[in-house]
């Protein structure tokens, strides 16, 4: 507030009152606390909100909406863990099919479960499923 940061000071209040919504729709009370893994998955929400808000603003042709949910983007991810990159989740992928012996397609199934709790927050579900089907083609 006292930086004067409307943008910043704007995506805060967001995420208090996400925040609050989400102790509310869990049956608690506004002042009770959130576990680290459940504001992680509001924040990692709004992140994909935002995402969803650009790809269409720019789909319709306004670029200006686009910048300031840019913005807001740029400053909510920096709230999140360090995401891996593609090769990494690629990497990991590989390795996992190979422990598990997974060998075809109809075990596609197996793999992400396998993948995704230990890359939960770390890594982009889209990303993860690219890779898995890419490593089970």
């Amino acid at each position: 507030m006292m930086a004067k940061d409307e943008i910043r000071l704007s995506v805060i209040r967001g995420l208090l009152s996400s925040f609050t919504n989400e102790l509310v729709s869990k049956g608690k009370m506004p002042q009770d606390m959130l576990a680290d893994d459940e504001v992680m998955a509001v924040i990692s929400r709004a992140v994909k909100q935002r995402k969803d808000s650009i790809q269409q603003f720019e789909a319709a042709g306004r670029p200006e909406l686009a910048v300031s949910e840019k913005a807001e983007l740029s400053i909510l991810e920096s709230y999140l863990p360090a995401q891996m990159s593609k090769e990494e989740i690629v990497a990991f992928v590989t390795k996992k099919k190979t422990e598990l012996g997974i060998t075809d397609k109809s075990q596609t199934v197996d793999l992400i479960k396998a993948v995704m709790p230990e890359l939960k927050g770390k890594a982009d579900g889209k990303l993860v499923k690219e890779a898995v089907d890419a490593a089970l083609a």
